[in-house]
């Protein structure tokens, strides 16, 4: 009767530990995030890889040297960019994956951004 006490007792330690670790190595989320993007020439942005966690408030900043609609798909997401201008959209990250972002008029890739 002492050993199944004993195991049992391992066994409820052994769970608890792995779920504290699952709990600890989830993705945090939830947190406040401010992305700032430059696009040159309608053609590129820097930086181009652009990651967050789900359920993030993200507040995205983008300046460009062109007038014009950059677009974020997945979250369909218009800025409508003037030249030397920040423009910026907050959005919480609700949805998983990787999302491109381009430039509208000429569907030229930008970027992406994940969200893990």
């Amino acid at each position: 009767m002492r050993n199944r006490v004993v195991i049992a007792a391992v066994l409820v330690v052994f769970v608890a530990a792995a779920a504290a670790l699952i709990f600890i190595n989830r993705g945090q989320g939830g947190q406040n995030v401010t992305l700032n993007v430059t696009v040159t020439g309608a053609k590129s942005m820097q930086p181009t890889d652009l990651a967050v966690d789900q359920n993030d408030n993200v507040t995205m900043k983008i300046t460009s040297d062109t007038d014009g609609e950059v677009h974020l798909h997945g979250y369909d997401l218009s800025f409508q960019v003037k030249a030397g201008q920040v423009v910026s959209e907050t959005f919480k990250a609700d949805k998983t994956g990787d999302f491109p972002i381009e430039w509208e008029s000429t569907s030229a890739p930008l970027g992406h951004l994940v969200v893990t």
